[in-house]
């Protein structure tokens, strides 16, 4: 369940205080019964799946297709994603840091908006419209992507979506407190910004080091060293990389960063999963790789979830089962993901406040368009944001 967030007292607050933390990924159904409305959402995202001018044909009817063979996925895990659950401890626990460590903003309250799958980005705005954030009363909010690389598949999503949301419920409405703040032109409207991207922070490294380092520890010490890591992300359909999409050089810079940080203990390599569909995706693909090493003899893997940020869907079935499982090798194992860790959390906060303090309104890379990209939707949506630096 949501955390209750009591509605904003304006003025009894820290001197730039009160600040949403919204918390932004794709999500997961909660239950089976919802895996259908998921499904529909996510394939009828051209960013994500890009379908071409059969979106609205081939979406449907891909998704109803796919959703009972999925809907056995998620009752495989315990009936449901658990992403939720994670998202919304993480965020709280981050802005009970915040309220300690950046009294100047506080309180801060936390918010989850997810992309495929309730809290929809739609309810989250909602909240924060009721919650006192907003419609004429101002407020500072800050779209906190949980997708440390940036795609525009992804986070990019997510803020044309955010971005959709805030045009229609807040309109016109500028983004500081004017003269005509009952109008639809006026002041009072959320001050938006954005951490879009975090590939490399000393505590997101640091923690996937230590569940790397935890599970390497369960080898026998004469072969540890010649574990094999396997560093997993989400793949993108390479029509997405040649637009020239920052993700993957994002993901790989993780990978160096962690390795680094393990003083470069093992051989590794950077392998994609989850592909969908016939049309060509980045690889080397996850699951053909363990095989691949399997019949060469190399039977000691650690399978390491770099682009996620908690347990869902890709970690639990498509990892644990289908690829661990299949494996049929005892050696073939999987780092844990971050979902409570402490020192990830303080890494989130430590982003945050640093951001807060910043008075920046996104990272520079955050206005620049991919040079293959012709999407007027991103553009506005990125102008937008960067065009909320002056209400900072």
């Amino acid at each position: 369940m949501a955390a209750v967030v009591p509605p904003v007292m304006q003025g009894s607050t820290g001197s730039k205080g009160p600040t949403a933390m919204v918390f932004m990924n794709m999500g997961g159904p909660s239950t089976t019964d919802q895996v259908g409305d998921f499904l529909s959402r996510l394939f009828a995202d051209g960013d994500l799946i890009p379908l071409g001018r059969l979106q609205n044909y081939l979406g449907p009817l891909i998704s109803r297709r796919r959703t009972p063979k999925i809907q056995a996925q998620y009752a495989a895990i315990g009936g449901g994603s658990p992403i939720r659950r994670w998202s919304e401890y993480q965020c709280a626990e981050m802005c009970r840091i915040l309220d300690r460590v950046s009294p100047q903003t506080a309180p801060h309250k936390p918010y989850v908006a997810f992309r495929y799958a309730d809290p929809l980005t739609e309810e989250m705005y909602a909240r924060l419209l009721d919650d006192g954030f907003g419609g004429g009363k101002g407020g500072r909010a800050v779209a906190f992507t949980q997708y440390p690389q940036y795609s525009c598949s992804t986070t990019g999503s997510s803020l044309n979506e955010l971005w959709k949301w805030r045009m229609r419920l807040e309109g016109r409405r500028a983004g500081v407190a004017g003269p005509e703040e009952g109008s639809e032109v006026g002041g009072g409207a959320i001050r938006w910004s954005v951490i879009d991207r975090w590939p490399v922070h000393p505590g997101l490294v640091d923690a996937f080091a230590r569940n790397v380092e935890a599970k390497l520890a369960e080898y026998p010490e004469e072969r540890r060293d010649k574990v094999v890591l396997l560093f997993s992300a989400h793949s993108l359909p390479m029509s997405v990389v040649n637009r020239g999409d920052p993700y993957p050089a994002e993901v790989g810079a993780t990978v160096y960063a962690v390795m680094q940080r393990l003083g470069l203990s093992n051989p590794y390599r950077l392998v994609w999963q989850s592909q969908v569909g016939p049309s060509a995706w980045l690889g080397a693909q996850t699951s053909d790789t363990v095989q691949q090493y399997i019949a060469k003899g190399q039977t000691d893997l650690v399978l390491i979830p770099i682009a996620f940020t908690s347990d869902h869907i890709e970690t639990l079935y498509e990892l644990d089962h289908e690829i661990i499982g299949e494996a049929g090798q005892e050696g073939v194992k999987r780092a844990e993901s971050l979902n409570g860790s402490p020192v990830f959390i303080d890494a989130l906060a430590d982003i945050a406040k640093k951001h807060l303090e910043s008075g920046h309104i996104a990272s520079k890379q955050m206005g620049l368009r991919c040079p293959g990209c012709k999407s007027e939707r991103c553009l506005e949506q990125k102008k937008f944001f960067m065009e909320q630096q002056a209400s900072l």
